[in-house]
């Protein structure tokens, strides 16, 4: 049934693409790999709206979400084929077109959510959305995905010497792979699809993700402990191909631009609340032991990840001017 709903819904997305433009009318389709009722897809939708009421309709966005048009590196393929328009993209699929992005999957890099959205909307921000403009698409703002701890079935991580043979699903991610390695787990890369299952049949022990995970994602129906070492804050971008962006005139262009910033600022707000709304649900209802273990431990374990990354002058640069921009 889930194989013929994602395939009506593939097919409407051609539909769309395929309805005649009436007076000049831009259509565009625009992937999201996360739930509809998701923060991230509320603010895409927040987008969405904004740009069609601004252009007088001029511009339509129609938003697939729940990776209907497949997923995140799927619809990176689609965007350089010009088959999709516009996505949220996390940095950790992005580094594979610009190795720059993999600046942002760094442990510990970010000091605060502050320090993480004053760089972000910075010239440092502005500077990275160019940066795959030689790969076909370009940025148009970013999101927070908030801070990734690990969460674990049957043994709370209070040290990395508790994640010493215990499974760990990771994003597809060099960097996230040796994270965990040099912490002493076992990383596992799987689809975010894949982890609920994958915890109850014990293909692995563990993931490591944002708290809304526990709850919007269910994995707190099967794990017992969240330890919050919050070791990454892997943020998400907006992108655009070059060929949609194309098409817009001037105006269009602004307008873009500003409901991007705006939808960024109005996830912000949704944003803390659901992170904190998580932890109280999947403590209080699900029964996870929630901890704040000493984070010196993990950085201690991930510094010579950082300084392998800071050998590509490129790289260096973009961490030094990150550490620097408090």
């Amino acid at each position: 049934m889930k194989k013929l709903v994602v395939s009506a819904i593939a097919l409407a997305a051609v539909a769309f693409s395929a309805v005649s433009a009436n007076a000049g009318t831009i259509r565009l389709k625009m992937g999201d790999a996360l739930a509809g009722d998701h923060p991230t897809s509320l603010a895409l939708q927040h987008f969405i709206k904004e740009v069609e009421e601004k252009t007088n309709k001029s511009v339509r966005i129609k938003l697939f979400p729940n990776a209907v048009l497949g997923s995140e590196r799927e619809v990176l393929e689609q965007i350089q084929n010009d088959a999709v328009d516009i996505a949220r993209i996390s940095a950790s699929n992005l580094e594979n077109f610009n190795s720059i992005y993999s600046a942002f999957t760094l442990p510990y890099l970010f000091e605060s959510e502050d320090h993480f959205y004053n760089v972000l909307s910075g010239p440092i921000g502005e500077k990275i959305y160019g940066a795959t403009l030689d790969s076909g698409f370009r940025g148009l703002t970013f999101f927070d995905s908030g801070a990734r701890s690990f969460y674990t079935k049957d043994k709370a991580v209070n040290t990395p010497d508790d994640l010493k043979g215990q499974k760990v699903r990771v994003i597809n991610s060099h960097t996230s792979i040796r994270m965990v390695e040099m912490m002493g787990g076992t990383p596992t890369p799987l689809a975010y699809g894949e982890i609920y299952t994958a915890l109850q049949q014990g293909v692995i022990d563990g993931a490591e993700n944002n708290p809304t995970a526990l709850t919007l994602g269910r994995h707190g129906e099967v794990v017992k402990y969240y330890a919050l070492d919050e070791h990454t804050r892997i943020p998400d971008f907006m992108i655009i191909s070059n060929k949609a962006w194309d098409k817009l005139d001037d105006n269009q262009k602004k307008i873009v631009k500003e409901a991007a910033r705006n939808a960024t600022k109005y996830h912000r707000e949704i944003w803390g609340k659901a992170i904190q709304d998580a932890l109280v649900e999947a403590h209080d209802k699900m029964g996870v032991t929630i901890s704040h273990p000493d984070k010196a431990p993990f950085l201690a374990k991930v510094m010579p990840i950082i300084e392998e990354y800071r050998q590509d002058p490129a790289i260096d640069e973009l961490v030094g001017a990150i550490l620097n921009d408090k």
